[in-house]
């Protein structure tokens, strides 16, 4: 079973980082206000995932994304890497 590491945005102004095995019945979920740290959100969209084949990987790397700025997370998500791997080398917080 493959396991995903996903990003959602939430009333166009928070990131929620999370891990599934289902990506699409994951954000029904939330958007169904199921999932107690997304409930108080009325508009939440996918917005990035990552594939992995075991759910340590994933778990890995979704503690690693929780700890990044949302300026890293934009980038990220917006395929700027030159700016994400900017942003990871300068530490700077450019949001």
């Amino acid at each position: 079973m493959s396991w995903f590491v996903y990003i959602l945005f939430c009333d166009q102004k928070t990131y929620y980082v999370g891990l599934t095995h289902n990506t699409s019945a994951r954000t029904l979920s939330h958007q169904r206000k199921k999932n107690i740290a997304t409930k108080e959100f009325s508009d939440i969209k996918l917005v990035y995932q990552e594939k992995y084949k075991t759910r340590i990987e994933a778990e890995r790397r979704e503690k690693q994304l929780k700890g990044w700025t949302v300026a890293k997370k934009k980038a990220l998500i917006s395929g700027k890497l030159a700016l994400l791997i900017k942003l990871s080398k300068n530490r700077e917080r450019v949001e």
